[in-house]
């Protein structure tokens, strides 16, 4: 158990870190949009926790792991938007919800883009690869160390 809490934790960490730095790529992109080449991109400190809980795709992907990718990633992206929408519902009733999307007709209440789903359905993936490569390739090492 206290294993599994601290692999928890540091897949938490790592899915916390990865999204930072995959949103401040995304949004500087907007900035090459507006031909802004200081490339400024931006997140807030609330984004950490709300990425950190795809560490949950760790173990959901070992019951999905015979299914094909396509069933995969739409379950990572309905994940991710039911993740964005909860906590961006709640960040909102406090004023505190960092990202507003009333601009995109693809709005759902402010808090979540449809046109959204094929980069949510894709970071669901990369996140499993990341989170299973990691476990895995610590085991294989440690089979190729310790031949039986």
């Amino acid at each position: 158990m206290k294993k599994t809490l601290v692999t928890f934790a540091k897949n938490f960490m790592k899915c916390g870190l990865i999204g930072w730095c995959i949103e401040i790529i995304f949004t500087s992109m907007h900035s090459l949009r507006r031909r802004d080449m200081t490339l400024k991109g931006v997140t807030s400190i609330w984004m950490f926790p709300i990425y950190g809980c795809a560490a949950v795709i760790s173990p959901l992907s070992k019951l999905l792991r015979k299914k094909p990718s396509w069933i995969r990633g739409l379950t990572y992206m309905s994940m991710i938007f039911s993740t964005e929408y909860l906590t961006g519902r709640l960040l909102s009733r406090h004023k505190l919800c960092p990202w507003d999307y009333s601009k995109s007709k693809w709005n759902v209440n402010r808090v979540i883009r449809l046109d959204y789903a094929p980069y949510w359905f894709g970071a669901g993936l990369l996140f499993e690869r990341l989170l299973t490569s990691s476990s895995s390739g610590r085991g294989k090492q440690s089979a190729e160390t310790h031949p039986q």
